[in-house]
């Protein structure tokens, strides 16, 4: 390498050199000769192929215009390159999305459980429906044995009679409730209950009326339950009191109370008792098969009435006065 002299003639010969065609087989570097990028002002020195080999760091010896144009358009791929991993980022985020929605959810065990459940009952609801149907509609059940129970004055036929139960209807079919009704209105009767016995057999339970008082009447006496019912017209137990109201019935105050009497006296009292009179709720009488009278008063304190007459019965008297149980007396 020959060494550059310092000086104007320094600087004409590098030109000089710069300038001059390259030797044939040697290659000119990009940037050398006339056309060479300047790195500063036009006083300022151009590169040459020494200066290039010396420094390989290619960047420090660019100029601001090349420099700031790189940098763009660094920034630039910079951006684009941005843009794409967020365009790319989107586009996974849109297609894991759709893909989402158009799976099918899986459905709970919960959930399933409960639709099994509503299946059987379903199930079970139209095999109820159709054997309820078969059964209505079919004599495989149906009355083949009417069974009564309860008789003692009402006959059996009278029952059978009042049920107008057809023998062979299907059992779902027969009311059980209005046939009640049908044998509750027998007089004698005071209530009535029909069952159904599968497979083919229909129970009429009755409970008859118990008379507790009679009354006389033109056309013979009749006989009156606790409440007040007049159910047969017929001759009396030999034990039965007569009853003294003026009109009497269950909706009448009267004959209610004189009966609510007569259904608190101990059992060994109410044998004795021959006739009750009751002009009014105020003022009931109690008439004893001997001829003994009982002043009982208004239906207060009832109970305790006729415990107290229980207990003066045993002593001897005329008149037993029990309107005030607090004071009792006897008279006579």
């Amino acid at each position: 390498m020959i060494p550059q002299e310092e000086g104007p003639g320094a600087e004409v010969a590098a030109e000089d050199a710069g300038n001059a065609p390259a030797p044939p087989g040697e290659h000119t570097p990009a940037g050398s000769g006339e056309d060479a990028p300047q790195t500063g002002d036009t006083g300022q020195a151009r590169q040459t192929p020494g200066d290039d080999a010396g420094h390989p760091d290619q960047a420090e010896f660019e100029g601001p215009r090349r420099r700031a144009r790189r940098e763009r358009a660094q920034r630039r791929a910079a951006q684009a390159r941005a843009r794409a991993i967020e365009q790319a980022r989107r586009e996974a985020k849109r297609r894991a999305g759709s893909h989402a929605a158009a799976e099918p959810k899986p459905v709970a065990r919960g959930a399933v459980r409960g639709l099994t459940m509503l299946l059987w009952t379903l199930v079970l609801a139209v095999a109820a429906v159709v054997l309820g149907l078969v059964l209505y509609f079919t004599p495989a059940m149906s009355a083949r044995h009417i069974i009564v129970v309860g008789t003692g004055t009402v006959t059996r036929q009278e029952v059978l009679d009042a049920a107008r139960i057809r023998r062979g209807t299907p059992l779902l079919q027969i009311d059980t409730g209005q046939v009640a009704d049908r044998v509750a209105a027998i007089r004698r009767v005071a209530r009535a209950r029909v069952q159904r016995q599968y497979p083919s057999a229909v129970r009429i339970t009755i409970v008859e009326r118990i008379p507790m008082a009679v009354k006389d009447f033109p056309d013979g006496p009749h006989l009156y339950d606790r409440d007040g019912v007049d159910f047969a017209t017929a001759p009396p137990p030999p034990s039965l009191p007569y009853l003294d109201v003026a009109n009497p019935g269950p909706a009448d105050p009267a004959t209610r109370a004189a009966l609510a009497v007569l259904g608190a006296l101990r059992p060994e009292v109410a044998g004795q008792v021959g006739r009750v009179a009751a002009p009014s709720v105020a003022s009931i009488t109690l008439t004893l098969t001997d001829g003994r009278v009982v002043i009982w008063g208004t239906t207060d304190r009832t109970e305790e009435k006729a415990e107290k007459l229980a207990a003066l019965l045993t002593q001897p008297g005329r008149t037993y006065d029990v309107s005030s149980p607090d004071l009792p007396t006897v008279k006579g």
